[in-house]
C-alpha cells in the first residue's frame, strides 16, 4: 500500500474507481490572492507572523514599540490569549523581536511570502451521479439519500433520530474550507450569526464571506452536510440533523489552513456561542511543528492558546487525525511534506516533541476513521494513546464494500451549487463525532466540555484491534494495533454511538 502525503491530509477527494490509497486531496489548483492573504499592499518579501505575550490584557507599548523597529505592523490582536498578528517584509523580524521585554515567543506561520503563490494538485470528488440517485428507495421518514449513507447505521445514527434530531439550541461550528449556506440541505440549519472568514487572521463579517468561490475547495460543504444536513425530505441525513451549524472559513484559495487563520477561527467560535467545533485539517506549512525550532514552537502555542480559549468558553474541539497511515506513537516519524507552501524536504520527527495542530493538541478529541465493514481505514493514521475515538472516513470499495442499499464505501456529503458526493478521509470521521458530540450536548444542555467528552468516550462502542491487520490481503501486515478493546491504537476509546448520545 502506498500513502497520500498531498497537502491537505484531512480530506481525500476521491475521483471514480480511483483507489483511496493513492488519491489526490481536493484542492483547486490555484494562485492565493492578496485579498485572502489579508494584505493587497504586502510587497513579494513580507511574511505573516504570530506573536506571543502574556495574556489577558493589550500588547504594551514595550512590545508595540519593539514589532514596529524590528520592521513588523500589526494587522490584528487577540488580547485573551495575547496573541499578535503581524506582517513584516524583514526576515530577521521574529529572532529580533523575541529578544523584546515581554515577548514569550514569535514565528513566522509560512515559509511563502503574501500572497502565497504555492498551488496544489487536482483532484476530482466522487459526484452523486443521477442513476445513483435514483436508485436510492428511501422508506418512510427517511431522506431521499439516506439509504446510500452506510455510516449512519454504523453508528446507529438512525435509531438516535427516531429518539431526537438534536436542538436548534446547539451550534458545530466548521473550521473549513467555508461551506455554501444556500445549500437545500444545509440552509435550514445555517447560523449565519456564528459565521465568518477568517482567511487573514482577522474577522471578515461581509455576508456570506464563508462560502467558498466557485474554484475552491468543497470540502467544508461537505462536512457541514455530514454533521448537520436537515432531515426535510430532500437530498441526505446529517448525524444531528435538528442542530444549527455555522461555517468559518480558514482556508486560501489555493488550501493553506495558517496560524493566524486557524487562531482567529477559534476565537471567533469561542465568542460567538458555538458548542462544538470541527477541524478537518493540519495547520499549514508543516504537517509536525516541532517544539525545538522557534518558529514552529509559536505556532503550537498560539494555536493551543485559541483552542484552549474556545474549549473554555465551552466548545468541544473535535479534529482528524489525519490520513498517512502515521503511527503517531512510533518513536520516530519520517515527514517528507513539509513545509509545504514552498518546497518540502524529508525530515525525520520525534512525535513525543512536534505536534500536528490542532488535532494533537490538549484537550482536542483526536478521531481516526473506519471503514464499511468498521474496521480502521486504510489510510488512517493511528497511536495508542493519540487517537481518542474512531468514526466511519470511509474507504476503497475494494477494501471494504458496504452492505446494500449503498454502492460506495465513501462517504455521502454535501456540495456546494445543491450536489451530492462522494468523499473519504479521517476529515469525514470527524465530523460523525462532531455531530455525536452535538447530540450529547442537546440530550443535556448543561454539560461542561469536559463532561460532553467524558460521555462521548462512554458511550462509544468498544472496538477491539483488529489483529492481524492486512488491509489490501496481500498477506502482509500493514498497521500494528496495541492496546484492549476500550483504549487502543486504531480506535480509541471505540466507534461513536449517536444512539446512547441521546438516551443516555
Amino acid at each position: 500500500m502506498t500513502a497520500s502525503h498531498s497537502r491537505h491530509r484531512r480530506a481525500l477527494a476521491i475521483p471514480a474507481g480511483l483507489a483511496v490509497a493513492t488519491a489526490l486531496a481536493f484542492l483547486p489548483n490555484v494562485q492565493a490572492t492578496a485579498a485572502e492573504s489579508g494584505s493587497a499592499a504586502a510587497d513579494a518579501t513580507s511574511l505573516s507572523y504570530v506573536v506571543n505575550v502574556k495574556p489577558g490584557k493589550a500588547p504594551s507599548a514595550a512590545v508595540k514599540r519593539a514589532i514596529a523597529e524590528a520592521g513588523g505592523t500589526i494587522v490584528t490582536s487577540y488580547d485573551r490569549i495575547g496573541v499578535i498578528v503581524v506582517h513584516s517584509s524583514n526576515p530577521d523580524f521574529a529572532k529580533s523581536v523575541r529578544t523584546a521585554r515581554g515577548v514569550q515567543s514569535a514565528g513566522a506561520t509560512r515559509t511563502a511570502p503574501l500572497p502565497s503563490a504555492a498551488t496544489t494538485d487536482v483532484g476530482t470528488p466522487k459526484v452523486l451521479s443521477a442513476t445513483e440517485a435514483a436508485a436510492a428507495e428511501a422508506v418512510e421518514g427517511q431522506d431521499p439519500l439516506e439509504p446510500l449513507q452506510w455510516d449512519l447505521p454504523a453508528i446507529k445514527a438512525d435509531k438516535a433520530h427516531e429518539k431526537s434530531l438534536g436542538s436548534s439550541k446547539v451550534t458545530v461550528a466548521v473550521i473549513d474550507t467555508g461551506v455554501d449556506d444556500t445549500h437545500p440541505d444545509i440552509a435550514p440549519n445555517f447560523d449565519r450569526a456564528a459565521s465568518v472568514n477568517c482567511v487573514s487572521g482577522k474577522p471578515d463579517t461581509t455576508d456570506g464571506a464563508w462560502r467558498p468561490s466557485a474554484e475552491e475547495s468543497p470540502h467544508g460543504t461537505h462536512v457541514a452536510g455530514e454533521i448537520a444536513a436537515a432531515k426535510n425530505g430532500v437530498g441526505m441525513t446529517g448525524v444531528a440533523p435538528g442542530v444549527k451549524v455555522s461555517g468559518i472559513k480558514v482556508s486560501t484559495t489555493a488550501g493553506f489552513f495558517y496560524t493566524e487563520a486557524v487562531v482567529c477561527g477559534f476565537m471567533w467560535a469561542a465568542e460567538h456561542g458555538v458548542d462544538v467545533t470541527n477541524n478537518s485539517y493540519y495547520t499549514d506549512p508543516w504537517y509536525f511543528n516541532c517544539k525545538d525550532d522557534p518558529d514552529q514552537k509559536a505556532l503550537v502555542e498560539a494555536v493551543k492558546r485559541a483552542s484552549s480559549y474556545a474549549e473554555k468558553k465551552g466548545a468541544v474541539n473535535v479534529a482528524a487525525a489525519g490520513n498517512e497511515e502515521y503511527d503517531l506513537a512510533a518513536d520516530e516519524i519520517t515527514d517528507p511534506s513539509s513545509p509545504n507552501d514552498t518546497t518540502p524536504s524529508e525530515r525525520v520527527i520525534d512525535p513525543s516533541e512536534c505536534y500536528d495542530i490542532p488535532t494533537q493538541l490538549p484537550g482536542v478529541v483526536t478521531t481516526a476513521a473506519t471503514g464499511a465493514k468498521g474496521i480502521k481505514s486504510s489510510f488512517s493514521n493511528y497511536g495508542l494513546g493519540v487517537i481518542d475515538i474512531a468514526a466511519p472516513g470511509g474507504d476503497s470499495t475494494a477494501y471494504q464494500t458496504p452492505a446494500a442499499p449503498a454502492t460506495s464505501g465513501l462517504i455521502l456529503g454535501t456540495l456546494p451549487g445543491g450536489k451530492w458526493g462522494y468523499m473519504a478521509g479521517t476529515s469525514m470521521a470527524s465530523p460523525h463525532v462532531a455531530g455525536v458530540a452535538a447530540l450529547i450536548k442537546s440530550t443535556h444542555p448543561r454539560a461542561t466540555p469536559a463532561q460532553v467528552k467524558a460521555l462521548l468516550y462512554a458511550e462509544a462502542d468498544a472496538t477491539p484491534c483488529t489483529k492481524p491487520y492486512d488491509i489490501d490481503g496481500d498477506g502482509k501486515v500493514d498497521a500494528v494495533c496495541e492496546g484492549p478493546k476500550n483504549r487502543n491504537g486504531f480506535y480509541g476509546r471505540g466507534t461513536a454511538d449517536a444512539l446512547d448520545a441521546v438516551t443516555r
